[in-house]
């Protein structure tokens, strides 16, 4: 709970004023049984009229005091969980923007959007709820008991025997339930993994029928759900039924003694009312109590789940130069002998059947090839993904980088962007070790279009200019580089145009030339083209690879694809093969040395060599 008192401790004035302001409206409340009694046993024998109107006008008074000091209190605990919340929301956000590749793959992105939506939500109750349910419970719990032995200690001390053992009751009850709630919001981590798959890939699904597949897929997750829910709701709400048969006894004991002490001369009426109230009263707030732990147990699970994520130390620090000398070699880009490992299973999950195919094969391996549009890569295992990687790329010139699906070509961009650090070796720009540039620094150097990426619920405008500030002459050029410019004038609002959730309102080819424009937009010195043309028709691909060679000639240029028309004309190509380069040269070289590029070549061509 230190993480989320940090929070608090900002508005602990306000935080002060709302529980003094409860305080208040709790003591108010307390004293109206006790008004009641007095005007029971001393005002109604006097057979005054008067009096039993100013009495019943008193206790009048003290329930709407009571009800506007409540109101008013509770008013200003949203206002406090409101700024806490948005604190907390914004923190949790700039870090997931800033964790590494590394990072994301260890939380998964599902595991991100819960802690961002479920967790965030538990702690707001919980910090709601402690700031009014936390002070008016224990007040009517301890106010109740001494204003009954203010009253009458006899019966009191029924009470006295009874509290302690609840307390003690709902303490371990709760201590052994927090846990659990740890347990459930895993389990929910998974409904959100394979919602998300489903959202995204619903195309896939419904080509191949896979419907009931996945409806048994999503039933078995809620069905674990469900069972870590229950568990931990049977547990939390165990002391509830088992408290109210406690006082329920305790209250009959009250009556039943109550009775004898009344008939006995000992004790006046008016007494039991109001042990009955206090006794109502007491109820209440122990279970308030009940209800504040079971909120603490999820906000305890949730706080740490958030904190973990805050508190997550920089995984790519930048170095100084002393610790990462620059480059001996030439060349403004430059993979000196890297090789890289991914380190970990993505996504931590319980779910026995995560990553697993349907015919129950066993895990499946992904590389980030086969990801969908994000630069940071789920599914990986650990494995080397690259291996001796070295070679050069002069200013202003190109390199494309061709192979097979899982041949490691996207987690060489990956390694140029610093996604991931190399697990060996160095990598360069400008004779600089990446690893001691600022990442802002190093991220405006690439203008980048990546496999499938992001297009956002925007207009057609912001998502091209994703807030840089670009001129509308240099944007309309860009547009026009990437073949884009025709159809976006052809809407009436042109680049005003909206775009649905993730361009679902444009085709493929429509989509690429948008990111494409996008990667051209801000003439940084380096250009990324990740399979960026793959669903282009040869003509339009061929027709944008000239107007970036002519408009854009300044530019050093990283082109991965799948065809060989895309690379051919570029300065120099890799061939890629499970993480390693078994070609390197021109066109014309790799047809005649690189068996795996020719063959590529005649397939795609249909030239025979």
């Amino acid at each position: 709970m230190k993480f989320l008192l940090a929070y608090v401790k900002k508005y602990r004035g306000l935080v002060a004023a709302v529980m003094g302001i409860k305080l208040a409206g709790t003591f108010t409340e307390l004293l109206i049984p006790y008004a009641l009694e007095h005007m029971i046993d001393q005002v109604v024998p006097q057979k005054s009229l008067g009096l039993v109107v100013l009495f019943g006008l008193c206790m009048l008074g003290l329930a709407v005091v009571t009800r506007f000091l409540n109101v008013t209190a509770n008013r200003n605990a949203v206002g406090v969980v409101r700024k806490v919340i948005l604190e907390i929301r914004r923190d949790l956000f700039h870090a997931s923007l800033h964790l590494s590749g590394a990072q994301v793959d260890e939380y998964g992105l599902p595991s991100l959007t819960s802690r961002m939506t479920s967790d965030t939500y538990n702690v707001q109750n919980f910090i709601r709820a402690a700031q009014t349910l936390g002070i008016r419970a224990p007040i009517m719990l301890i106010g109740g008991m001494f204003m009954t032995l203010l009253m009458d200690a006899h019966l009191a001390l029924i009470l006295v025997v009874m509290t302690p053992v609840l307390t003690v009751l709902v303490v371990l009850v709760s201590r052994y339930g927090i846990p659990l709630y740890d347990t459930v919001q895993k389990r929910l981590d998974d409904i959100v993994r394979i919602m998300r798959e489903n959202i995204t890939g619903i195309r896939v699904v419904k080509a191949l029928s896979r419907e009931e597949h996945e409806r048994e897929r999503y039933g078995e997750a809620s069905r674990r759900l469900m069972e870590s829910d229950i568990k931990a709701g049977v547990v939390m709400s165990l002391p509830g039924p088992l408290v109210t048969l406690f006082l329920n006894v305790g209250l009959t004991l009250v009556v039943w003694f109550g009775a004898i002490r009344v008939n006995e001369g000992v004790m006046e009426p008016g007494v039991i009312l109001a042990f009955l109230t206090y006794f109502n009263m007491i109820l209440m707030g122990v279970m308030a109590l009940n209800r504040i732990f079971m909120m603490m147990s999820k906000a305890n699970a949730s706080a740490a789940r958030i904190a973990a994520v805050v508190k997550e130390p920089e995984a790519l620090p930048v170095l100084s130069e002393e610790a990462a000398p620059p480059s001996a070699r030439d060349g403004f880009i430059v993979f000196d002998h890297v090789s890289f490992r991914y380190e970990g299973t993505v996504g931590k999950t319980d779910d026995p059947t995560a990553g697993k195919t349907s015919d129950k094969s066993g895990p499946t391996k992904r590389l980030p090839e086969e990801t969908a549009g994000s630069a940071f890569f789920a599914g990986q295992s650990r494995q080397d993904a690259l291996s001796d990687i070295d070679f050069s790329i002069p200013k202003g010139g190109s390199l494309g980088i061709i192979g097979a699906t899982g041949s490691g070509k996207t987690t060489i961009l990956s390694l140029l962007m610093r996604f991931y650090d190399a697990t060996a070796g160095n990598i360069y720009i400008g004779g600089k070790d990446i690893r001691t540039l600022d990442k802002k620094e190093l991220h405006r150097l690439f203008g980048v279009t990546l496999q499938n990426d992001a297009i956002f619920a925007d207009t057609l405008r912001e998502n091209i200019l994703l807030g840089r500030e670009v001129s509308e002459e240099t944007m309309r050029q860009a547009a026009k580089d990437a073949m884009a410019a025709e159809f976006i004038e052809s809407y009436a609002d042109g680049y005003e145009h909206k775009s649905e959730i993730h361009g679902a309102n444009f085709s493929g080819g429509q989509k690429q030339r948008i990111l494409i424009t996008r990667a051209l937009a801000g003439h940084a010195p380096i250009l990324v083209l990740d399979d960026a043309s793959s669903a282009l028709d040869y003509k339009t691909d061929a027709a944008v690879r000239r107007a970036i060679r002519e408009g854009h000639a300044d530019t050093t240029m990283i082109v991965v694809a799948q065809r060989i028309s895309s690379v051919k004309d570029l300065d120099q190509i890799l061939v890629m093969e499970e993480g390693k380069v078994i070609g390197k040269g021109t066109h014309g070289e790799l047809l005649s040395s690189c068996p795996v590029y020719r063959e590529i070549y005649e397939s795609q061509m249909g030239e025979v060599m």
